[in-house]
């Protein structure tokens, strides 16, 4: 026979559960007074900076890599620049190559009527509102006044949030270092233009001037221009002026974009979601609804299955 005492406190702890239970759920239904909706960070077009790339007039050159990679002192690679081999796979931006160009064969013809690969070349996009910068939990990422997406590797603790985050797979991560290492990405050379007046590194290189570099809002007027100047030349879209809520590098082409590898991304800041979503849960507190709930309905299950016999009642179910 199960004694009094044991009966009675398990029924006062369960009874006290769900008191509190409810308590925090009332609680919870409380709205804040000062609810927040998503709001854009992004600077202003007439102040950002950004580049515009051609893709119709990238030759493959492969300059803008090797300018990256001195003015950024990368390790040198282990393919010289003039190696076309290297075109033979598809490639992505690593911790020891902050930019790429890759060769696409989408049935373009040149001038003459001949079959003519397209070159692309690769980096951060630094998005208007960016992904990662949304994603790091210690600021490391930021969103600067000129468009460039800065990272300061002094306050990154190697979440690698914003690698998860980034719609275009750019971020990269120095796993080959095991003390201090840090996450790579284009700069958009931001102290080039920023403290010394000069155009990005692979801007300034470009022998066909593939790549233009200026005000985000003039890049958007040039693209427009070439658009309408020559509709038999390009495909009528600017890749970046809208994707994932815009850009600050652009892409005009000769060819769909599909053919080129390029992602089809909705128009929407992709922060927008997500942190909407953070600011639901964390403003108007359903987190605890939900917890107290499932807690209540567990504990309500298995107090149905658990019946502790009467005081009055022996084992065998019979009068005491």
């Amino acid at each position: 026979m199960i004694s009094k005492p044991y009966t009675a406190v398990r029924q006062i702890n369960r009874r006290a559960f769900m008191k509190l239970g409810a308590a925090g759920v009332a609680s919870s239904l409380v709205r804040p007074k000062n609810a927040q909706a998503w709001e854009s960070k992004a600077p202003p077009d007439t102040e950002s900076f950004g580049c515009l790339t051609d893709i119709s007039r990238c030759i493959g050159c492969r300059k803008c890599e090797k300018a990256c990679s001195e003015i950024n002192k990368l390790p040198p690679p282990m393919q010289p620049y003039d190696d076309l081999t290297v075109f033979d796979q598809t490639r992505r931006p690593d911790a020891e190559h902050i930019t790429v160009v890759n060769r696409y064969h989408t049935g373009r013809l040149d001038e003459n009527g001949k079959l003519a690969p397209n070159y692309v070349k690769i980096q951060c996009m630094h998005c208007v509102d960016p992904a990662c910068v949304s994603a790091c939990i210690t600021g490391a990422m930021t969103k600067s006044d000129s468009g460039a997406v800065h990272y300061d590797a002094s306050k990154c603790i190697g979440c690698r949030y914003c690698m998860v985050a980034c719609p275009f797979e750019i971020p990269a991560y120095e796993y080959h270092k095991p003390l201090m290492p840090q996450v790579i990405k284009c700069t958009l050379c931001e102290a080039e233009f920023t403290r010394n007046n000069r155009p990005p590194a692979c801007a300034t290189v470009c022998p066909t001037e593939a790549i233009t570099f200026g005000k985000r809002s003039t890049l958007l007027e040039l693209a427009k221009k070439r658009l309408q100047k020559n509709p038999a030349q390009y495909v009528q879209h600017i890749y970046g002026e809208k994707e994932v809520g815009g850009t600050a590098w652009l892409y005009i082409s000769s060819v769909p974009f599909a053919k080129i590898n390029f992602l089809k991304l909705p128009h929407k800041p992709l922060p927008k979601l997500s942190e909407t979503l953070q600011h639901s849960l964390f403003s108007y507190l359903w987190s605890p609804i939900v917890l107290f709930t499932i807690l209540s309905v567990v504990l309500f299950k298995r107090s149905k299955k658990d019946v502790l016999p009467s005081s009055n009642t022996s084992e065998d179910g019979g009068k005491i």
